[in-house]
């Protein structure tokens, strides 16, 4: 499958890659969010997930991934109503009710209604996926808006704060807290400084998190991400980024969607039951000290 994987990203055109956020189905080629021969094995029947960032990229291939893994899921977006819809169709493709909530992650008041619609919807809610974020590539540290930094912060971290103070009212003793964090957050990134900071923070609360949980049998864990082919990258990279995105990794290639999902499902599952406060590096081989 890597094999696979290898010959699509070099099928990735030149040109310009300046899309909406969100657009998969604009994207060339498009993000695979689950291998055509992933088998779900039960996993997660029963269960049910909030995915903030749901719509499109690393959380749609969760949610789909979930999904075939027997999870009922609501995800959560910002105006992406297209992406939205086309993610609730998958995740009903394979027999699991999907919950669509659009809103903005920054609104503090939102992000605990979607908590609250979830449960109502679903009677339950036993994982909770912190998954949204933004970035502006930037050369200078100067460049970076009072504006820019604050709706960053905003987006990439206290949303992680709001979803998991709302959920820790619903999560059973078994329930799980996942975080996205990046490999930013551990090698640094001169041209995302605020958005590789506000990772580095994510890093912090997940491990922080955990131990203030761990004797509630609530497990924290987190997943840092690599170079992954996601409409984030189309739309925030120039052109000759977006060309050669991912092949400085050992691998040589940027990472799908589905690459990453995986990992969240092994956190999200009883399989992962003596792990909290870790995270995992989905990054096509680079060696992070943790």
């Amino acid at each position: 499958m890597s094999d696979d994987f290898s010959r699509q990203q070099k099928k990735r055109p030149a040109q310009s890659q300046k899309k909406q956020p969100g657009r998969e189905h604009a994207m060339e080629p498009r993000p695979v969010f689950i291998r055509d021969d992933y088998r779900g094995s039960d996993k997660l029947v029963g269960r049910v997930a909030l995915i903030t960032g749901g719509d499109s990229g690393i959380g749609r291939a969760t949610a789909v991934h979930f999904a075939r893994e027997g999870a009922d899921v609501a995800i959560v977006y910002l105006n992406e109503d297209e992406d939205a819809a086309e993610t609730r169709a998958l995740v009903e493709s394979e027999g699991r009710r999907c919950l669509l909530l659009s809103g903005d992650v920054r609104d503090e008041a939102f992000c605990q209604d979607c908590v609250k619609r979830a449960v109502e919807n679903f009677g339950r809610l036993d994982i909770l996926l912190n998954n949204a974020a933004q970035q502006h590539p930037t050369e200078d540290i100067e460049d970076i808006s009072a504006q820019q930094l604050t709706d960053t912060y905003a987006t990439n971290l206290f949303h992680f704060f709001y979803f998991s103070q709302a959920a820790l009212k619903h999560l059973p003793s078994d329930g799980v807290i996942l975080n996205t964090t990046s490999v930013t957050a551990y090698r640094g990134s001169q041209h995302l400084i605020d958005y590789s900071s506000t990772k580095g923070a994510v890093t912090t609360f997940t491990r922080s998190l955990a131990k203030s949980l761990v004797n509630r049998g609530i497990r924290v864990n987190g997943v840092a991400p690599g170079p992954i082919w996601t409409p984030l990258i189309a739309a925030t990279f120039s052109a000759e980024d977006v060309a050669d995105f991912g092949s400085g990794t050992p691998m040589g290639r940027a990472g799908q969607p589905c690459e990453v999902a995986t990992c969240f499902v092994f956190l999200a599952s009883r399989d992962a039951s003596y792990l909290t406060g870790q995270v995992v590096h989905p990054n096509g081989g680079d060696f992070i000290e943790t």
